[in-house]
């Protein structure tokens, strides 16, 4: 099929791709268990823990996808000087990621997000963070460092989970560059910051961000419609992309184009992760040149991949070579 053939030469490109990525870096905690009795002081369920590991989460899993499949990245973000944060640039360092992107203020917490898991599902999910704005000394050392790493890169991935790094200034100083240079500026919105994404290239809200975004519950076809016209307008993109589940997903282009992608998952054990994996496929994919629609299908057939595993997850470009295949197999 010659849709095939585009898209495992797309994936061949990738190597070539560049992203830089800035956001809110996370620690991703996982307690595995597994429950046989309720506890006798309380109706919850007593975990027995069988094993615990910890995994990069937010912007730096968003790094972790763009190197899964193939492409190369650099890591923006603010993290604590703390414990958590010494565990995170250790993982950092072990998986042979640069750390010259990372910036430590002493007057903040790294953000871990800790998951009690048992026979393949969440029990709990605890968190300790910083949510609070960057202080001026640290702003100023973001937006420098910013600065001085844009021209090395195809793309910009804004990986936004409302922790306190992205704000107006930053988004201003990317989109400035962009209207000067072409880059093109992906952006996995926190529906309190939306207000300051206007003029980026593309935004890749959930569905339940984009009725918030809009004031209004997508309920019928004609509802996600409006949508997305709605959204385009208003935030003066070149696309929106709304992910929908087990609907797959839809893209809207500024020139009327409206695509309504079905999902390829199979299984669904964990959607941990999954909006990384989609804007780091789709990035990574608008960065060597692909045209919007193969790289909403690359995005997709990602999605599928990591929401059948359990944690947070990543595809690599042989699992993603192999699902396209498959599926091609599959529609014969």
């Amino acid at each position: 099929m010659e849709e095939n053939k585009r898209l495992l030469e797309l994936i061949k490109r990738f190597k070539r791709g560049k992203v830089l990525v800035i956001g809110d870096i996370i620690l991703d905690e996982f307690v595995w268990g597994k429950v046989s009795r309720i506890s006798p002081e309380a109706p919850v369920p007593v975990v027995e823990v069988t094993r615990e590991n910890i995994m990069l989460g937010g912007a730096a899993n968003v790094l972790k996808n763009i190197h899964a499949l193939g492409g190369q990245a650099l890591l923006i973000g603010v993290i604590g000087n703390d414990y958590n944060g010494e565990r995170l640039l250790n993982i950092l360092k072990k998986e042979g990621y640069s750390t010259d992107g990372i910036i430590i203020d002493q007057t903040r917490q790294t953000s871990i997000k800790t998951r009690v898991i048992a026979q393949h599902q969440q029990v709990v999910r605890f968190d300790k963070e910083s949510r609070e704005e960057l202080t001026n000394k640290t702003y100023k050392m973001v937006v420098e460092l910013l600065l001085s790493q844009l021209s090395k890169f195809d793309a910009v991935i804004v990986s936004d989970y409302g922790k306190g790094l992205i704000n107006r200034g930053i988004v201003t100083n990317i989109v400035k560059f962009k209207k000067r240079n072409g880059i093109i500026v992906s952006v996995d919105p926190k529906i309190r910051n939306f207000k300051f994404y206007k003029g980026v290239t593309v935004i890749t809200p959930n569905q339940k961000e984009a009725e918030e975004a809009c004031g209004f519950e997508i309920n019928s076809d004609k509802a996600l419609i409006k949508a997305g016209t709605y959204l385009l307008k208003r935030y003066e993109t070149d696309a929106i992309l709304i992910t929908r589940g087990e609907h797959g997903m839809s893209l809207f282009l500024k020139d009327g184009t409206i695509k309504h992608i079905p999902t390829i998952a199979k299984e669904v054990y964990d959607v941990t992760g999954a909006g990384d994996t989609v804007i780091s496929a789709l990035s990574l994919s608008l960065a060597v040149k692909s045209h919007w629609i193969d790289a909403c299908i690359i995005s997709n057939h990602a999605a599928g991949i990591v929401v059948g595993k359990l944690g947070t997850a990543t595809a690599s470009a042989k699992e993603l070579t192999e699902s396209i295949l498959h599926n091609s197999e599959k529609a014969l």
